[in-house]
């Protein structure tokens, strides 16, 4: 083990010491941290100089591409400080640096028992301290009580934007950095997060106070936010977000490169917006949004979608698009009919096309869709995507989650025939979305209609009277990885091939004329009613 051995052995009689060896082999970290600080320390201290660990933990970037030029330059210096303020933050360091007791601590301190609450309040920590050391002030206070911490004060919107635009950084490297070190250029995608700060200034504004959820300019809104509702809102709407920072803290430490030049990172990142945000209604800030709301193995399938570079590669996930596959009930099953994994449809429409103001919603289910006249599914959630975000989890109270119904193919009469089209939540008649089977248009009922789903809008201003809208795109997105993808593939393949074998007819299995189709067939439109015997 080197250098970490080394350490350990001064320290072996040391309870607190067995105690955090015990706690990062809980998580399984041990020995990549064992050899994460015989990379990272002098050979003569046996300690980690706090320069280098600083190091790691730096997240600057060399260029940005983003609408508001005066937010990035602010956002560009608040990260040059993202390194320092990790290390004084979380590190205890001694007078040769972090020896390998306090590498331990801070490691397992931060990601082996931390519940979310705190990792959450450090996360506010850690930007309050950066903005700090940038220059930029903030309102944040933090008194500790029992090993944690309360907050006060309080933030503006734009605050929001650069906490949120933080933790995407965190994600974004978190998934990037040990396949980007040593790469001349990384790339990262600056995501607009507008319908998240939006979601955020909604639950924390007072009664009397009013928000135009149409408006874009969200870094210039005038709005005080509570700190204490901020990280209230943090907590439930997107319960991941303190993920970011903890991937991040984990991937930086415990990624080493193999040598000297991959340590140095021969240029910084650069920050840019990608072409895949322009090309669908699923963009890569909204599948983050889900993701942060998600857990399990639909989440690990966002960060394709997230962080992905190539569009040809996000697209993939890609299962039907009404603009490029064709409208309508037919068309959308025929490219996802045999799907057994997660999927995701969103739906863009609007009420008034001369207001301009259209939503997105979307409707996540965790299995494939069937041809049912009833409702199914184990699980599921909804989402107001735009103007602004909301999550909708399951109640748990009923299981009405998915219903998807085609036309029959009998022609028999149906005295009181179920509806046709795609569904989400409530009851047959009265579903809280319905799309009807030509994708025209979406019904959308208040959510006393509906015990699925739990309480929320859908769409600003949503009231208690049904609101139909016209569709403007549809889109269904596979999140059940290659093997859902794979399974799908195999069945369409046997599907068509069926399909050319019952359209071939092999006249050679007929010998003669009485055996023919054609013989048959005359035979009943001359006499369909005369009793026939089988021929033994």
């Amino acid at each position: 083990m080197g250098q970490g051995q080394s350490s350990s052995d001064d320290h072996n009689q040391s309870p607190a010491l067995q105690q955090l060896q015990t706690l990062a082999a809980s998580t399984g970290a041990l020995p990549v941290l064992q050899q994460a600080f015989s990379r990272l320390s002098d050979p003569q201290t046996h300690s980690v100089p706090i320069p280098r660990l600083q190091k790691r933990f730096d997240l600057r970037f060399q260029e940005v591409d983003c609408d508001h030029e005066p937010v990035v330059t602010e956002f560009n210096r608040l990260l040059s400080h993202v390194g320092s303020a990790v290390v004084d933050l979380f590190f205890d360091a001694g007078k040769n640096g972090v020896d390998w007791c306090m590498f331990l601590k801070g490691y397992t301190n931060f990601c082996a028992r931390t519940v979310a609450s705190t990792v959450c309040i450090n996360l506010f920590r850690l930007y309050s301290l950066i903005c700090s050391r940038a220059g930029i002030p903030i309102d944040l206070k933090f008194v500790s009580c029992d090993e944690d911490f309360k907050i006060s004060g309080s933030l503006s919107p734009k605050d929001t934007i650069f906490v949120l635009w933080v933790c995407w950084a965190f994600s974004w490297d978190s998934k990037t950095f040990s396949l980007s070190t040593g790469k001349e250029k990384r790339v990262c995608t600056l995501p607009d997060v507008s319908h998240l700060v939006l979601s955020c200034i909604e639950s924390c504004i007072e009664g009397d106070q009013k928000i135009d959820l149409w408006d874009s300019s969200v870094a210039d809104m005038n709005f005080i936010l509570p700190a204490a509702k901020v990280y209230a809102w943090t907590s439930t709407a997107l319960p991941n977000l303190a993920d970011c920072f903890v991937q991040f803290f984990h991937g930086r430490l415990c990624f080493i490169p193999t040598n000297e030049k991959e340590l140095e990172l021969s240029s910084p990142p650069q920050f840019l917006e990608s072409p895949v945000t322009q090309t669908a209604l699923f963009t890569p800030a909204r599948a983050w949004s889900i993701s942060l709301t998600l857990r399990g193995p639909v989440r690990e399938e966002m960060p394709k979608i997230c962080f992905s570079e190539n569009l040809d590669k996000m697209n993939e996930n890609l299962l039907y698009r009404s603009s490029v596959h064709g409208k309508g009930l037919n068309r959308f099953w025929a490219n996802v009919v045999g799907y057994n994994g997660p999927l995701l449809l969103i739906i863009s429409a609007y009420v008034n096309k001369s207001n301009n103001q259209s939503w997105i919603i979307g409707a996540l289910t965790n299995q494939g869709f069937e041809n049912k006249d009833s409702f199914y599914g184990s699980s599921g959630s909804l989402y107001a995507l735009s103007p602004v975000f909301h999550a909708i989890l399951s109640s748990g109270k009923e299981r009405n989650f998915v219903y998807s119904h085609l036309h029959p193919t009998s022609r028999s009469y149906e005295p009181h025939p179920k509806p046709v089209g795609v569904a989400f939540g409530g009851s047959i008649g009265n579903e809280r979305i319905f799309l009807d089977e030509d994708f025209n248009t979406i019904t959308i009922r208040h959510h006393f209609t509906d015990k699925t789903y739990q309480h929320g809008t859908l769409f600003p201003n949503q009231g208690l009277l049904v609101t139909e809208a016209r569709v403007q795109e549809v889109e269904v997105w596979g999140l059940g990885g290659k093997k859902a993808q794979e399974v799908q593939d195999a069945y369409k393949k046997r599907e068509q091939l069926f399909t050319e074998q019952r359209r071939k007819v092999d006249l050679r299995t007929f010998t003669n004329w009485e055996d023919s189709p054609e013989k048959i067939m005359m035979d009943m439109v001359t006499d369909p009613n005369a009793v026939r015997r089988e021929d033994r």
